[in-house]
């Protein structure tokens, strides 16, 4: 039976993964999980597809706070309240309302990427992830993959940025509950499809350069989506919110 292995997780789009032992799904997925990001000068969404290293800046919220550490140790904090006006950031052609958070962050990552970047938060939360609320993929999966492509080593499963990890799966087997209830924990999951997969998979989940063509050898042996995308994981919506812990069962619920 598969069984839950691991719950990522971070505040800011783009930046380093945190691993929660538990946590509580809802509506929105996981709170807080993707609620800042970055936009350029044309308020787009800046993110590791622009400057990858962003996956070395690490941030976490207390207490109305973020707090960011950047390699070299400079840390910058600002408070989550101190807001501008509300604007939208284009997500790849859907707009994400939100506003500037104030102080001297956004040109801490300004400086750190080497172009002129605003940090925002989302109006809203769950407006950060992609598509829907949550992502899931197997540790088999990502195993079959780096095997069928020749990867030296493990292939490390962060390099996806999935919120929710399984172990004791069959490789792909979360492709086939496409459709079904999942129990985890006391949470109720549906899941609602294959998550598209960009360029950020090709980078190294460390450092945020690219390492191995993960897109290409996808394709090899998977079918591309409808839309020509290649895909990777799947996406899940919350029909039963609850919490989920580390070590849940993951059980497909009978049709």
């Amino acid at each position: 039976m598969a069984t839950l292995a691991r719950i990522n997780v971070t505040p800011v789009k783009g930046t380093a993964l945190q691993h929660l032992r538990g946590a509580e799904l809802g509506p929105t997925g996981i709170a807080g999980n993707r609620r800042f990001h970055l936009a350029d000068d044309r308020g787009r969404l800046y993110s590791g597809l622009a400057h990858g290293p962003l996956v070395q800046v690490t941030c976490e919220v207390q207490n109305g706070t973020l707090r960011c550490r950047f390699p070299g140790g400079r840390v910058v904090a600002g408070s989550t309240d101190d807001l501008g006006e509300l604007e939208q950031t284009d997500f790849d052609g859907r707009a994400v309302p939100g506003r500037s958070v104030g102080g001297e962050i956004s040109e801490a990552f300004s400086d750190y990427v080497g172009a002129h970047v605003r940090l925002i938060r989302t109006e809203r939360d769950g407006d950060g992830p992609d598509e829907m609320p949550l992502t899931m993929v197997s540790f088999a999966s990502v195993a079959e993959l780096g095997r069928r492509g020749g990867y030296d080593g493990d292939l490390d499963p962060l390099r996806f940025r999935i919120n929710l990890e399984l172990d004791d799966a069959a490789p792909f087997e979360e492709d086939t509950w496409d459709g079904r209830r999942v129990r985890i924990g006391d949470a109720v999951l549906r899941i609602e499809g294959q998550v598209p997969r960009c360029a950020v998979t090709t980078q190294d989940p460390t450092t945020g350069e690219r390492d191995w063509n993960t897109l290409k050898q996808i394709a090899a042996f998977r079918p591309l989506m409808p839309t020509r995308q290649v895909p990777f994981g799947v996406y899940a919506t919350v029909d039963q919110p609850g919490a989920v812990a580390v070590g849940d069962a993951v059980t497909p619920l009978p049709l």
